[in-house]
Order: structure tokens, then sequence, then C-alpha cells
């Protein structure tokens, strides 16, 4: 997603592009290990002494209101934020706690099977693997 995608959508909703909230934007957008909004905090406040954890909470839930994000919690009690919508397994290290996630074509028949079977319209889904990763073995 390019950030004149991430534009449009906020001046589409008549929010203001500020150079905080573009930042937040782009930066969890383009990343893949689901950070916390501290993580976040942490990341950006060098490069944005005067961003606050407020504004970035703020941003997140408007991108999750979006439908750009995802809001996960996990075992620790974090909530985590994925900008990954597909469907995909979040493969969670029980040790460490790092995630990474998991796509195969076999997942998505699994769910369409699922789906049919019970009749259902689910309004979400999730699919959580904890295991111990490469670096904590």
């Amino acid at each position: 997603m390019d950030t004149n995608y991430i534009i449009k959508m906020l001046r589409e909703k008549g929010l203001k592009v500020t150079t905080q909230r573009l930042a937040i934007c782009t930066f969890i957008l383009s990343r893949k290990d689901h950070p916390t909004a501290e993580q976040i905090y942490q990341e950006l406040r060098d490069e944005y002494p005067t961003i606050s954890l407020g504004t970035i909470y703020k941003t997140l839930h408007l991108l999750k209101e979006l439908g750009l994000i995802q809001e996960l919690g996990f075992n620790e009690g974090s909530v985590r934020y994925d900008p990954d919508m597909e469907l995909h397994i979040n493969m969670v290290c029980s040790k460490c706690g790092k995630i990474s996630d998991y796509k195969t074509e076999n997942v998505e028949k699994l769910w369409s099977a699922i789906i049919s079977n019970l009749r259902i319209k689910p309004k979400g889904q999730r699919i959580d693997i904890y295991y111990e990763c490469e670096d904590c073995k």
C-alpha cells in the first residue's frame, strides 16, 4: 500500500493528513512483525520528537476502522497490530513472543471447507499456532 492511497483514504474520511499520522500509517503498513503501539512509538520518536503515544493509539484505531489493519491480542497481554488482512496463520513463539505470518493455499481450502460445512458467514477469522522459533530452540 503506497502513501498516495493512505492520503486518499484519510481525505475521503475528512481527516487531516498530518506528518505524524502519515508516518505512523507508513510504518505500520510496511511491517510484518506485528508491532505494539509502544514499539511503534519507540521506533518513531527520534525522527518525530513531538509524537505521542496517544497519537499512535488514535491512528491505529483509525486504521482499524478503515479496515487497513487488525488488532490482535496475544497471551502475553499486549495488543499487536497486523496490516495483513488476507487469510493467514500467525506463527507465535511461546518463548520470545515473535510473530510471523504463514500463508498457504491449504489454509484457504480448509477455511472454505469449514465455512461450507458449517453453513456460516463468519465476521472474521484468526488462526494462531504457538511454537518455539529457531532463535529460542
